[in-house]
């Protein structure tokens, strides 16, 4: 999950542009810090949704806001200690190693832990607090330096990232690509909840989601800008002028509810999806789609209410949207299929939890099999392959999660000429069972059951 983090309020400033992986909520807070300001800090309205409403982990945040860019100074900022000897600094956001107290005539610099302490309040801003042993007189007037952080200057391109050319500082969602080197984990969605109705962010976001270092494949989740797309039947044409289309990628919209708390929907579907997953032995087999949402309402940009009939929630289904209804058991999480639906109609790229199996089998078969990579290409590795996998998907199909699989060694698929650069291909055939979309019952009348009119 990639976006700015209120790093300010973190234990230490450690985790800019460096991934974190974190499995307790009380981790998330220590290491990223937390604020009710999710619309300056994204990342905190996932940390809320995923650890305290879904209670599923672990998750690896990239926070880009960056105190040594994302900031603006302050100076001379005059403050008058209270009653209590405490005074607040205006500004949010204060980066407190850089506050420097002086005297209202800048004369003398007062030192922090001796002369005063400094602190958050519950509303996220800096106290200066004096020490009766300290230098500071009471109810003496202050002037203040400091920086703040100005999560306002984060831009799509610091959600992006890249590659600086010159010092090799890798950023935003480049670090995508650290996340299986670091933590031995390979990333099953990628979210930016903020940003990725932005369509040049959720195109990254599809990128590297289809090639994760170079073999692995995950799923974008992104989102509809509905302030734009502020009706459902303007979702489908903004969907299509924005690209938003890959087998890849995973499309909502609106945003839903949960009092006076608004998520972006991409946030809930990855708690729901996460949590499907964990009640099916993390085989993800199973579609979100008609799962509890965390939700008492579905909103818009602006907080005008959205509240659609199962027709109107087909409709954006039908067009490759997930979306969210009220209709029987609560809110539901409602659509099974990705971004590249209708334009494409393979149904491993349309439904959304093929996709994640084929994803998923092709991930867990490279993670198998990578230490036979170099070994000699004799029978006893190619047997070896065969039969390891056969034996895996035969399980995966006793279990359900597959309607059938297999793997093969083919002449066909084996030239001589690949065989002797090093070349060696397997075929792998499966079939994970298709959400059944649709229930149709016939009803007749039966005729035949008069005759119980004239039973003794």
């Amino acid at each position: 999950v990639v976006g700015p983090a209120p790093i300010h309020l973190a234990e230490n400033q450690g985790y800019v542009s460096k991934p974190a992986l974190v499995f307790p909520f009380e981790e998330a807070v220590r290491m990223l810090g937390f604020s009710r300001d999710w619309k300056s800090f994204t990342l905190c309205e996932f940390m809320k949704s995923h650890f305290q409403l879904f209670a599923v982990a672990p998750v690896v945040f990239i926070n880009v806001l960056d105190p040594s860019k994302h900031k603006t100074s302050v100076t001379a900022e005059s403050v008058t200690l209270d009653s209590g000897g405490q005074a607040t600094l205006q500004q949010k956001g204060v980066l407190l190693s850089t506050v420097v107290v002086k005297s209202s005539d800048g004369q003398t610099t007062y030192q922090r832990d001796v002369d005063y302490t400094l602190a958050f309040d519950d509303e996220e801003r800096a106290v200066i607090t004096r020490l009766p042993s300290g230098n500071i007189p009471a109810g003496a007037t202050l002037s203040v330096d400091y920086d703040h952080l100005n999560p306002s200057a984060v831009t799509a391109n610091d959600i992006i990232g890249g590659v600086d050319g010159t010092t090799g500082k890798v950023t935003g969602l480049e670090l995508v690509n650290q996340v299986f080197p670091l933590f031995r984990l390979v990333p099953g969605q990628i979210l930016a909840p903020g940003w990725s109705h932005n369509p040049t962010v959720a195109a990254v976001m599809t990128v590297k989601a289809s090639n994760i270092n170079g073999v692995f494949k995950a799923m974008a989740i992104t989102d509809v800008d509905d302030s734009e797309a502020d009706l459902y039947t303007k979702v489908p044409s903004w969907k299509n002028d924005k690209n938003y289309t890959s087998a890849y990628q995973v499309v909502c919209w609106p945003k839903v509810q949960l009092g006076d708390e608004v998520y972006h929907l991409s946030t809930q579907f990855a708690g729901v999806t996460c949590r499907t997953d964990s009640e099916n032995d993390d085989i993800p087999f199973v579609s979100p789609s008609n799962k509890s949402l965390q939700a008492n309402g579905a909103v818009i940009e602006g907080g005008e209410e959205v509240s659609l009939g199962p027709d109107q929630a087909a409709y954006l289904n039908g067009e490759g949207v997930v979306t969210a209804l009220n209709f029987i058991g609560g809110w539901k999480l409602w659509g099974n299929r990705t971004g590249a639906y209708p334009a494409s109609t393979d149904v491993k790229d349309t439904f959304i939890p093929v996709r994640r199996m084929f994803n998923w089998v092709s991930n867990t078969i490279i993670l198998t099999f990578w230490q036979n990579v170099d070994d000699p290409t004799n029978r006893r590795l190619i047997d070896t392959v065969v039969d390891s996998l056969n034996i895996w998907l035969n399980g995966l199909t006793a279990r359900g999660a597959l309607l059938g699989g297999q793997v093969e060694f083919r002449a066909a698929d084996n030239p001589e000429t690949d065989l002797l650069s090093g070349v060696v291909r397997f075929h792998v055939r499966l079939t994970p069972p298709v959400p059944a979309e649709a229930l149709e019952f016939k009803l007749e009348f039966d005729v035949n059951n008069l005759s119980a009119l004239f039973a003794a």
